[in-house]
């Protein structure tokens, strides 16, 4: 059996006792500091304390931070990327580094040069230099689910989510639904694993390791009650030439396995790469980024924080929040809220879409629906 994700209450008020970061992972059973701007409904462990940075970033999608402590964040449905100045104070305006760009989405910062996943490919910035290289410009185009993923090893090579084009059906390309991989400097990309319906968001370990989180498909059952519990979303550690099973598979919510899906009733699963950890179906995760930061305890560190976006077809709304991912021995153990407060009587006020470990060690948060990103910061005092 799989290790199931365990909850914890957060509560608003004050608490008589506080356990932080205790070695069985388990996060503190009451809310943190609440910020009395933007960030006041939402709620962190005790602790910590969330901030508001900036309420001026429109559809606010995924964020890096470069060397010099700039946050990047992509305007995705704007066609742009804009930067949060290191130091910026208050409401924080962003100015606009690229604009006229194909669904800009993933970022990330490796020798000192930005790397922007596209519709289409992946540019190069050589930052804060403006001037754009197009490293590639082959990836398939089509359906919902191409707003890329991006993330670099540690040798340069860059891997990029390529999004299924449907719900659940054969693809009319083989690079969907895959994680593709280029070498250092760009061309042309080869399919690096397969059967991943949207890794939504890419992110490597200390050990170089890369692992994906998974939104899996909709409208499965005969019945809502069905619907709502299946297919679990998923978080999978990607190896070359392994296959995770979509469109024919889809994640066991009971076991280290997959099954059929419906429409492919007399298929053979077992082959199948198993997810590493599920998530409760249809929480849509989105960024997800490892900590190894030195501001928060240490108990937090080769954790990894997921911004789950939040349901859009369960009779009863789910996601909508940052969970934290606990590691042991290198293999994730289970996951427990870390910011909520976004999901409220049964509708989202927000919906977190992005994470980042700033250099000192503070968590950035991202929204697009209110076009904020927020920072949780960790006090020992």
């Amino acid at each position: 059996m799989k290790n199931r994700p365990e909850y914890f209450l957060v509560f608003r008020r004050a608490c008589k006792s506080l356990v932080v970061a205790a070695a069985s992972g388990l996060l503190a059973s009451c809310a943190g500091s609440l910020a009395s701007d933007g960030a006041r409904s939402l709620a962190v462990p005790a602790g910590f304390t969330i901030a508001q940075v900036s309420t001026h970033v429109p559809g606010a999608r995924f964020l890096a931070f470069a060397p010099n402590g700039d946050l990047l964040v992509s305007e995705t449905n704007a066609g742009a990327v804009v930067v949060i100045p290191h130091g910026s104070s208050g409401d924080a305006r962003p100015s606009v580094f690229a604009s006229g760009l194909s669904y800009p989405h993933g970022l990330a910062f490796y020798k000192g040069k930005l790397y922007v996943a596209t519709w289409s490919g992946i540019i190069e910035y050589a930052y804060p230099s403006r001037q754009a290289v197009t490293l590639s410009s082959d990836m398939p185009q089509g359906g919902d689910h191409n707003r890329r993923a991006l993330a670099v090893a540690g040798d340069g090579s860059l891997y990029v989510s390529s999004g299924s084009d449907c719900n659940v059906s054969a693809e009319s390309d083989a690079r969907f639904a895959t994680v593709l991989r280029y070498a250092p400097g760009g061309g042309s990309g080869s399919i690096f694993a397969s059967g991943l319906r949207n890794a939504s968001g890419l992110a490597f370990d200390a050990s170089g390791r890369l692992w994906a989180v998974v939104n899996q498909r909709d409208n499965i059952g005969p019945t809502q009650a069905v619907t709502d519990n299946l297919p679990p979303d998923e978080l999978d550690l990607v190896s070359a030439g392994e296959k995770f099973g979509w469109p024919q598979c889809y994640p066991d919510p009971s076991a280290p396995r997959r099954l059929p899906n419906p429409e492919y009733a007399r298929a053979s699963c077992t082959g199948e790469t198993p997810a590493a950890l599920d998530f409760q179906a249809h929480s849509a995760p989105l960024g997800i980024a490892f900590y190894y930061g030195n501001q928060f305890p240490a108990a937090f560190k080769g954790d990894a924080f997921v911004a789950f976006h939040g349901s859009w077809n369960r009779s009863d709304p789910t996601g909508d929040k940052v969970v934290l991912v606990k590691f042991s021995g290198g293999r994730p153990t289970g996951y427990s809220d870390f910011v909520t407060g976004w999901l409220r009587d049964g509708s989202f006020d927000g919906r977190p879409v992005g994470v980042a470990v700033a250099p000192d060690g503070s968590l950035y948060i991202s929204d697009d629906q209110r076009g904020a990103i927020y920072r949780v910061s960790y006090d020992a005092r």
